[in-house]
């Protein structure tokens, strides 16, 4: 599968071809539903959106580094070199997620400045615990959610402009990563962080003490439940603000991202469902229903893939 990927991508050289092969293994091993949605890509499309996961696995795991001898100082270095070395130019044949990024940069046109407002939300978990309004999380998830919609746009392509699509695609990474944040409210807490805007959690009397009770017990406090409803619900918001691109798309990445939004919102509707249980519990789509999703969404796919292609507007991706 994987070599037929490759060749319909036009990647020929036997190095990079390595390269892809190693982001295709990150992406199969720890992006799971991610991975799942790629399967409903076209094979060129799927080494390009591998790599793009590849670099931002990578970047994560120099930040949550469990080695306690790699203080905080030896990560920041780390990110920074990682910094430096993107799409530097030089030899990456050593450092193979590096060298398949850097290739579908340059393949797709990709912007590097997003690159690097991913790297500095990234180096903004080394020392930020805490975000006291939305303001400052916007500005924490531009780097860590948004870009990576952006980044996508181009192997996804549009029917539009790229511009006119942008502010969709920055939405639907915002909406997953909000998703994350309510349902990792406790493992988030083990590590010392918070995810949510302080100034709308205190409108419903909540803290981080009152968090850390609720960590410690196991228990939502009917407070507590009432802040995170409320941010379930702007969280809803904007997946329908992003649900609203996805027609902007070219017509064969169209049920690759609907599965995906699909999914990912029903992870909210599981921490509803439980009533906002999400400390010493995770909410999880069954397997059942993510094959159910999936399956439907590839015959769409083959579908897609087999009409004719549509006229696209000047300027389109």
């Amino acid at each position: 599968m994987i070599r037929t990927e490759l060749d319909a991508a036009g990647i020929t050289d036997p190095g990079l071809r390595a390269a892809y092969r190693r982001c295709r293994q990150i992406a199969a091993e720890h992006g799971r539903t991610y991975f799942l949605a790629t399967r409903l890509l076209a094979p060129d499309q799927r080494p390009a959106v591998h790599a793009l996961y590849g670099f931002a696995r990578h970047a994560d795991d120099i930040l949550d580094d469990l080695d306690p001898s790699v203080d905080v100082a030896a990560r920041a270095e780390s990110l920074q070199r990682l910094s430096d070395r993107v799409f530097a130019g030089g030899d990456l044949r050593e450092e193979p997620v590096l060298a398949a990024a850097d290739d579908t940069v340059r393949r797709y046109g990709i912007a590097a400045d997003l690159f690097e407002d991913f790297l500095a939300s990234m180096r903004m978990d080394l020392s930020v615990t805490d975000y006291p309004d939305r303001a400052a999380l916007n500005r924490y998830m531009r780097g860590s959610a948004e870009v990576i919609g952006l980044q996508m746009l181009p192997v996804l392509g549009t029917v539009v402009p790229t511009d006119e699509a942008a502010p969709y695609a920055a939405a639907l990474g915002r909406a997953f990563q909000l998703t994350n944040f309510l349902r990792d409210v406790d493992e988030d807490l083990r590590r010392g962080r918070v995810y949510l805007p302080a100034d709308e959690l205190a409108a419903h009397g909540v803290d981080r003490e009152l968090l850390m009770w609720c960590h410690d017990h196991h228990r939502t406090d009917p407070r507590v439940r009432a802040a995170l409803a409320a941010q379930h619900d702007v969280t809803r918001d904007i997946y329908r603000f992003a649900a609203e691109g996805i027609a902007l798309l070219q017509p064969r990445s169209r049920p690759c991202v609907a599965t995906a939004l699909t999914l990912y919102s029903e992870i909210l509707d599981c921490i509803e469902s439980s009533d906002f249980s999400v400390f010493g519990r995770r909410a999880t789509v069954g397997i059942s229903r993510r094959l159910q999703v999936a399956g439907g969404g590839l015959l769409r796919s083959w579908r897609a893939r087999l009409a004719p292609p549509e006229h696209r507007k000047p300027g389109a991706a």
